[in-house]
């Protein structure tokens, strides 16, 4: 079953809200930081708190995050790897070496993460396969073997746009009762957004698959 022209257009139009989120989640971290910087003022939200106190490996992280969900989806345009090619090729460069800044960071800030032991196994855990599918993507291009190199470039892409889902993931739970739980659910969010965002690129790469002669 191969997807038709609409079903590719929402779930372009999903990427592209998700990534936009993501941009504003950029801003808004980055603005809570520098104010609280300014003024000296720290913030009484604790999971607030705990981005101000470790800001720049927080600006390691997020800076190279805004680049990821702008850089990312301009990847899968047709348009531009047709006629942009070498636009294609040195912002897929920029895009890795932002990918490498989130793993390492990522894997740094999950030493102390507010969600307890449950938010750093689903951190280390799912950063690794972030990074690992990156690298195939990276070793596929280099052969030439297009088919794969775009797989591992849905799967990396669609992990990292996952942040993006947990935000949700926590708001739907904390609909039905209170923020006093935070630290428990964060982990458990971590689970569940990185999780679906891994299953729907599974499942989005075995409908798109190309045959084995078109490959």
């Amino acid at each position: 079953m191969k997807p038709g022209k609409w079903t590719t257009r929402i779930v372009c139009a999903v990427v592209v809200f998700l990534a936009l989120i993501g941009v504003a989640l950029v801003a808004v971290r980055s603005v809570s930081i520098i104010q609280a910087s300014r003024t000296g003022v720290e913030p009484s939200n604790p999971y607030d708190l705990l981005f101000v106190q470790q800001r720049l490996i927080t600006f390691a992280h997020i800076l190279p995050g805004l680049l990821f969900m702008v850089l990312g989806p301009l990847q899968f345009v047709k348009r531009i790897r047709a006629r942009h090619i070498g636009f294609h090729r040195w912002s897929g460069r920029v895009l890795l070496i932002s990918v490498a800044l989130i793993g390492l960071s990522a894997l740094k800030m999950g030493t102390r993460a507010f969600g307890g032991p449950n938010e750093t196994a689903a951190t280390y855990f799912f950063t690794s396969i972030f990074l690992f599918s990156f690298a195939k993507a990276l070793f596929h291009i280099r052969r030439r073997e297009i088919a794969a190199h775009r797989e591992w470039m849905i799967r990396g892409f669609s992990i990292g746009l996952g942040i993006v889902t947990i935000r949700p993931v926590v708001g739907m739970y904390f609909a039905f009762t209170d923020m006093s739980r935070l630290e428990e659910v964060l982990g458990i969010a971590f689970w569940i957004g990185f999780s679906l965002h891994l299953l729907a690129a599974e499942i989005w790469i075995q409908i798109t698959r190309p045959s084995r002669a078109t490959a």
